[in-house]
């Protein structure tokens, strides 16, 4: 009886180590990030922005309040996990692991660091979810880890070099990678 159990034991591990089995996902880790957001100086912008890797993309989803009503704004990931400074300046640019022209989140030319944009409802309200490319969480040079998310004050026109004309950072948050879960 008990070397039925080890066979057994032995055939669960062996299709865990599977690339192509759906017994592998069981085991496999799932990566995510949040980032928790603060206004800048003067703003009252705050929320939530989790960071999920589904395979070769990045799942990003935030909920943000605060913001002006029927707005649009700015969203991108920059180059350094500071938030320090007032008016967020201490994160730096997009982050541009690439060295790309700035753009959309679904173009083809982009910064790593394009995330699009946020719409607000009547109550300055935004939530998003979008799957975004040529990003992880792992420690690959493309990787979010570590690095800032921003909301901007006004709309990322999706093309003005390098930042999308989207004005002032009204808020700020440092991207921490959370514990890897294993289902």
């Amino acid at each position: 009886m008990k070397s039925v159990w080890i066979l057994i034991c032995g055939c669960v591990l062996l299709a865990g180590c599977s690339g192509n089995s759906k017994m592998s996902n069981i085991f496999s880790k799932k990566q995510s990030a949040t980032a928790i957001l603060a206004p800048t100086k003067g703003n009252s912008v705050s929320g939530t922005v989790n960071f999920t890797q589904k395979g070769d993309v990045v799942l990003v989803e935030a909920k943000v309040n605060g913001l002006k009503p029927n707005g649009t704004h700015g969203f991108h990931v920059h180059e350094k996990g500071n938030c320090s400074a007032a008016d967020a300046s201490s994160a730096g640019g997009h982050f541009n692991p690439s060295s790309s022209q700035h753009g959309g989140v679904a173009g083809a030319a982009r910064h790593g660091g394009d995330l699009g944009n946020l719409k607000a409802d009547a109550n300055g309200y935004a939530q998003i979810s979008v799957q975004v490319s040529g990003i992880s969480l792992g420690t690959q040079p493309d990787s979010v880890s570590g690095r800032a998310v921003i909301v901007h004050a006004g709309t990322d026109d999706l093309k003005t070099q390098p930042s999308g004309n989207s004005g002032a950072r009204v808020a700020c948050g440092l991207i921490s990678k959370n514990p890897d879960k294993f289902f």
